[in-house]
């Protein structure tokens, strides 16, 4: 077994992983990649799509590009990565954090640590996870499968498409598939409004006349051997109207309906998870409830740009080197969900720092109004021209914002959306 040991580990070679390790060795510390995949960029190296970078890089890229120009700064500042390696075990050991992992090339790893950042991305939800009911035919695949059947193995699924969830990968494909020459009938939305972001709509579903169905629940998928047909039944008021039920014929169901933070290593190493998000706790410096445990990316929380991930991967590594170097959290202060906010993170601000909040709405608004409170007193509020669930909102939180909060006896930041 070959042991090695470095003051920072990363677990996660994708777009946050990289910019974390990259922010650790900017502030003079050694450290480590560990991936599972034989590459580094993550699920970025199969979005042949463009749309990326437009925030970090002030340039449209696709996904290859933008994953591209992280791994030619790893390189560049000769950050040690083990590429095919898999976390098999983490424990923690006097202060120290002690990764056993399995590498194609090593053998079995003992990796000790001083800080560990976890950024090893989300999964989909697959048919099991959401229970359709119907036979089990083939050709049903969530949409991230048939994304890499078609741009990295040069397979096409299917000819006749229906798609099931309108996230975002679900309205890439949609527009890919109809790119390759297949039909795609319908994207079936349980809810009332869309899943993915406004561009993916206009881009994937308008621009190539594909039919949206929202408030419709997809009851039924048919066929023997191969997906034949599935029924569609319309909802209201959040009740079934059986009588209006019809079937598309396809040979070909796709599957975009939701994204799950990969969040087994976290459980293994003790980290509180959050119920709503599904990721770790975190505190003001992106720390997990487990000293020196730090989390970014789309593991902590499901992000709807990699832009925003790599900034708060950043943020997360910084504040790993600052822990290393006897940082510690300042006068945290609890952030409470309000009214219409599905969840905020981190879990925490510091009232004597600056603060970065992202978040997620649970309505649909026009003019919306975000405010933030302390001990039920409004201390900000910030105008937003709309607002949808499938699209982040940022609060930036200053000192002179929280101010109150250094005074007020067991204070609560609470963020609602009027």
């Amino acid at each position: 077994m070959k042991e090695l040991q470095y003051e920072g580990v990363v677990i996660g070679g994708g777009a946050a992983g990289m910019a974390a390790a990259l922010e650790l060795i900017k502030n003079g510390v050694s450290c480590a990649i560990i991936e599972r995949e034989p590459h580094l960029g993550g699920i970025l190296t199969q979005c042949i799509h463009n749309g990326f970078g437009l925030i970090e890089f002030n340039e449209e890229l696709s996904g290859p590009e933008f994953a591209e120009k992280f791994e030619d700064q790893v390189k560049a500042q000769n950050i040690t990565y083990f590429l095919s390696t898999t976390v098999m075990e983490i424990q923690n050991a006097e202060g120290k954090k002690i990764l056993y992992c399995y590498s194609s090339e090593w053998g079995i790893l003992k990796i000790t640590c001083d800080v560990l950042i976890l950024a090893m991305g989300c999964r989909e939800r697959n048919r099991g996870n959401i229970r359709i009911p119907g036979d089990r035919p083939a050709g049903v695949y969530t949409a991230g499968l048939a994304q890499r059947l078609v741009n990295i193995e040069g397979y096409i699924p299917g000819k006749d498409i229906v798609i099931i969830g309108s996230g975002d990968i679900g309205l890439i494909m949609a527009r890919r598939m109809s790119w390759v020459g297949c039909k795609v009938h319908a994207v079936v939305e349980i809810l009332p409004y869309p899943s993915g972001i406004t561009r993916n709509i206009v881009q994937c579903l308008h621009d190539f006349n594909i039919p949206l169905y929202l408030s419709h629940l997809t009851t039924r998928i048919i066929g023997k051997d191969r997906v034949e047909a599935v029924e569609i039944t319309p909802l209201e008021n959040g009740a079934l109207i059986t009588e209006k039920a019809f079937t598309i014929p396809c040979d070909t169901v796709l599957l975009s309906v939701g994204l799950v933070p990969e969040n087994e290593l976290s459980k293994m190493a003790g980290v509180e998870l959050h119920p709503m998000t599904n990721g770790p706790v975190v505190n003001s410096m992106l720390m997990t409830s487990v000293p020196g445990v730090f989390a970014c990316g789309n593991v902590l929380h499901v992000h709807d740009l990699v832009d925003y991930v790599v900034e708060e991967s950043r943020r997360a590594g910084a504040n790993a080197a600052q822990w290393i170097k006897g940082r510690k959290p300042g006068h945290e202060v609890r952030v409470k969900a309000g009214p219409n906010i599905r969840y905020t993170a981190p879990m925490k601000v510091d009232a004597a720092a600056n603060n970065k909040l992202y978040m997620r709405p649970l309505i649909v608004k026009n003019s919306a109004v975000l405010e933030v409170k302390i001990n039920n007193q409004v201390v900000k509020t910030v105008k937003k021209n709309h607002v949808q669930p499938s699209e982040m909102i940022m609060l930036d939180l200053t000192p002179a914002d929280l101010e109150a909060a250094l005074h007020a006896p067991d204070p609560v930041v609470e963020i609602a959306l009027q």
